[in-house]
């Protein structure tokens, strides 16, 4: 083959690949590992990696989304480099911060902060649907030291002594024309950027109702991701569409222009994580499209 031609496929097929629709990373537990005593931990995790230190520019380490089956968990550890977050779906489990051990029960999360210990305990008798997200001080720097402790049989709090969060829809609030987009949506910062160390930025919460949108529009300093817990809907990433359903995580580059529409007659509930270029520095600019032609 000649060798301009052998170049123009090479360059066709890099493109191929960066489509959004291969971009979107999709939660199948047919492809989850089982990994035995996570961090000194007790039974075993099964999870799969939705992304990787390469999928954005900022700093965002990894996104893991699995199971804890009943007995399993996450050994009490810490990092001196990154933080990270156990996000639960539903059913409970028991989280350690910094030693305290408190039940939460889901949709639910605790962020573990640099240098602050940190595990997770499934007690009951049912599966916990389970998701790890980690940021790093260094781009694509992973490290975790062990303490030996699987926190099994521990001391509970009455409450959480620890920060938590809740991504209960009765949390939210109504917001219309939410980044420009159309009718009224719902929507709550679950966390925001004094709770991290790192250039993680938030933590978002936004239920868009059937026939609205979150309007189309890019950050230029910073990057996120979305994640469907539940509902179908259509994403616009630059000039690409997408179909996108439960256990879809959607990747948003620096200066991606993007925004969301249900067209289905049940909610899109949407969690959106957001990492920053450098800390406390947030941007937003509208685009002025309410996105009704993804209807």
């Amino acid at each position: 083959m000649h060798r301009a031609c052998w170049f123009l496929l090479s360059i066709t097929a890099v493109l191929a690949q960066d489509t959004l629709a291969s971009r979107i990373a999709h939660t199948e537990a047919s492809k989850f590992r089982r990994a035995p005593r996570v961090h000194a931990g007790a039974g075993e995790l099964h999870y799969m990696g939705l992304f990787g230190n390469k999928t954005l520019e900022t700093n965002l380490i990894f996104l893991h989304r699995g199971v804890i089956p009943p007995g399993g968990g996450i050994g009490h550890h810490f990092h001196h480099q990154m933080e990270e977050m156990f996000v639960i779906f539903d059913n409970a489990a028991q989280y350690t911060i910094d030693g305290r051990t408190a039940v939460l029960e889901g949709p639910a999360g605790a962020p573990c902060r640099m240098g602050s210990s940190h595990a997770i305990y499934n007690h009951t008798d049912k599966p916990t649907q389970w998701m790890n997200i980690a940021v790093g001080a260094v781009r694509g720097r992973y490290d975790a030291e062990d303490l030996g402790d699987d926190r099994v049989g521990v001391t509970l709090d009455p409450r959480p002594v620890f920060s938590h969060m809740r991504l209960d829809p009765k949390l939210l609030r109504p917001a219309e024309r939410w980044r420009g987009g159309k009718g009224a949506v719902r929507y709550r910062r679950a966390i925001g950027p004094e709770r991290f160390r790192t250039n993680w930025g938030y933590v978002d919460h936004l239920v868009l109702p059937p026939d609205t949108s979150e309007g189309f529009h890019r950050h230029d300093a910073m990057e996120e991701f979305y994640y469907v817990m539940r509902g179908h809907g259509r994403v616009q990433v630059d000039k690409e569409t997408a179909e996108i359903g439960p256990g879809d995580a959607v990747p948003i580059r620096l200066r991606e222009a993007h925004g969301f529409f249900n067209h289905t007659s049940q909610e899109l509930e949407l969690m959106i994580v957001g990492v920053t270029l450098e800390k406390g520095k947030f941007d937003l600019t509208e685009l002025g499209d309410d996105l009704s032609k993804l209807k």
